[in-house]
């Protein structure tokens, strides 16, 4: 954290003073004015600053504090300052200077990334330089590795692994993470804007037979991992009695072929997921027959830029994978994908109802009380069904023996560290 202390000043007002000795990777020292002007820029430009709380205000008061005005209710600042939008930065020129424990020397759009040890964030001298590389797919990642080509593969494909493991000085490590997979159902678009239709896709899908797909994790129960204090107790139910029932209400009548129709035609929904996630194509051909056995049909589809598909609602089904309690809290995931009309609300869903709760929960600062919002919260989203929740995925790090004593966090948000370091 960046600040030492922060307290509230009215119901959209806070205060903030930042700790001394921050310095920018120039050698330059974090300012009051340094923050405010990052914070603004993110709320104007990024969707996603605004989430939670609307658009921010801040202004420097001095050289270490500085007030933030927010467009609406929160229960506290800290959870808000610690949202993944909320990075501080400074411009300069055409360089953006951080006041992590690393820099950036070389930017190769979609390529790499060549970063050394900033020498004003303590402990520089014990950090390697750094070459973060993109790879195509994750089979070409694994393949790198095998190869010896890189020392951190991060993320690995689970049918690489058998053979990954069996490799002399090399070490993959397994773990849970905090990220959720999801189905995003397109609710502008027919027949997926009659909620039967989607609940009857969300019936119809077998966790269980997810989680052995990829061969590990564990089957949803909500929007968040179970071992949050605001997670859904129980998992999503299979049912696919319940889902020719609802195909059958919805006049989605079901043809001698099998197939569920509209109309005259066979029904085809297109069921897009991206490489850049790969347990999400591999989980396609596992979807797509779930939803075969009651009848409907799917078209599987792979894209590259699936942020710009998201956002011109240009599918009927896509996979998704997302950290959804990044500072701690429910209340960022559940206003950035489900309040109406924002930013990556990508199944364009509505509901004042839903709406209502959330400014409930930005005015909660109880924890348990915020905790019983969220779950009423999950509860109407199943309800309504503008996505299906599928399961909390294991994640795979390959390391070479130079990093062999490298421990994998919870997500992909902390790979680079301040306590990286090489070893023999």
């Amino acid at each position: 954290m960046l600040a030492e202390e922060a307290w509230r000043e009215g119901p959209r007002r806070f205060r903030v003073r930042i700790k001394d000795g921050i310095r920018f990777s120039d050698g330059t020292p974090l300012t009051a004015d340094d923050v405010a002007r990052a914070l603004n820029r993110n709320s104007e430009i990024n969707p996603a600053a605004q989430a939670s709380a609307g658009r921010l205000a801040a202004s420097a008061v001095n050289g270490r504090n500085l007030v933030i005005a927010t467009e609406r209710p929160v229960a506290a600042i800290q959870p808000l300052l610690a949202e993944w939008p909320m990075a501080l930065y400074r411009q300069d020129g055409d360089l953006t200077l951080f006041t992590g424990p690393y820099r950036v020397t070389a930017f190769r759009p979609d390529a790499e990334i060549a970063l050394e040890p900033n020498l004003y964030y303590p402990g520089a001298e014990r950090r390697p330089d750094v070459r973060l590389r993109r790879f195509a797919d994750a089979q070409a990642l694994a393949l790198a590795f095998e190869g010896g080509a890189i020392d951190l593969a991060f993320n690995l494909p689970t049918e690489s692994l058998p053979r990954l493991k069996r490799l002399p000085d090399r070490v993959v490590k397994s773990f849970q993470v905090s990220y959720q997979y999801m189905l995003w159902l397109n609710t502008e678009r027919a027949p997926l804007d009659d909620a039967r239709v989607r609940q009857a896709i969300d019936a119809a899908i077998d966790r269980d037979q997810l989680v052995r797909g990829i061969n590990g994790g564990a089957p949803a129960t909500g929007a968040f991992v179970r071992f949050y204090p605001f997670a859904y107790p129980t998992a999503r139910p299979y049912d696919p009695v319940l889902a020719h029932r609802l195909l059958d209400e919805a006049g989605l009548t079901k043809g001698q072929d099998g197939l569920r129709h509209r109309g005259e035609k066979p029904l085809t929904l297109r069921l897009h997921a991206y490489p850049r996630r790969p347990d999400l194509v591999t989980l396609q051909p596992i979807l797509k027959s779930l939803l075969a056995a009651v009848g409907i049909q799917t078209k599987t589809l792979l894209s590259d830029g699936v942020s710009a598909l998201a956002k011109s609602s240009d599918f009927d089904l896509l996979l998704w994978a997302q950290h959804t309690a990044p500072a701690g809290e429910p209340g960022f995931f559940l206003n950035a994908f489900f309040r109406s009309g924002a930013g990556n609300n990508h199944s364009r869903f509505r509901s004042p109802e839903l709406d209502a709760l959330l400014d409930r929960l930005a005015a909660t600062e109880d924890p348990a009380q915020q905790a019983d919002i969220a779950r009423a919260a999950q509860e109407l989203i199943f309800a309504a069904a503008p996505v299906a929740f599928l399961l909390t995925p294991e994640w795979h790090v390959g390391l070479s023996r130079r990093l062999q004593h490298y421990e994998p966090w919870g997500s992909d948000y902390y790979i680079l560290r301040a306590d990286l370091t090489v070893g023999g």
